[in-house]
């Protein structure tokens, strides 16, 4: 990746980012927020994913982990950590933590993951070729060791 900006780099605050999120919120309300935001992402993941050689390979889905959690986590854009993802028959569940989108936010918060799931989401449609449904299934913030999202074929 390139620097965008002669002096500051690739990179912005969380505290920004979340700051745009809210103030969304406040504008559009919270589900049109969520909407745009995970649509956001979906895009920002195909478009990772093609950059990656994802798209319509036969790679596994720990190596495609692998390349998730190097791109999206430290040495990458610090968007989360992408534990692992499993298959359990046709779920497809991916497991993250320093989400974007969780952090700073108080326990038991109702926050769910958005554009975070929806850049996973993007990421794995363009792995698997097929169209996804996406859910936010466990939260760190509501007692899970992870922020889990299970993607399930249309």
């Amino acid at each position: 990746m390139s620097d965008l900006r002669k002096e500051l780099g690739d990179f912005s605050s969380i505290v920004c980012f979340k700051a745009a999120i809210t103030g969304m919120e406040e504008a559009l309300g919270e589900k049109a927020t969520a909407i745009a935001l995970t649509t956001a992402g979906r895009a920002r993941g195909k478009k990772l994913a093609e950059d990656l050689g994802l798209a319509g390979s036969s790679m596994s889905l720990d190596d495609a982990a692998a390349k998730l959690k190097q791109a999206l986590g430290k040495e990458g854009t610090c968007l989360c950590i992408v534990e692992k993802i499993i298959s359990e028959g046709e779920i497809i569940k991916v497991y993250t933590t320093e989400t974007l989108c969780s952090a700073g936010e108080l326990m038991n918060s109702p926050r769910k993951c958005t554009f975070t799931m929806g850049a996973v989401w993007g990421a794995v449609e363009q792995l698997i070729g097929k169209r996804l449904r996406g859910v936010h299934t466990e939260s760190v913030l509501r007692g899970g060791t992870h922020d889990v999202f299970e993607f399930t074929p249309l």
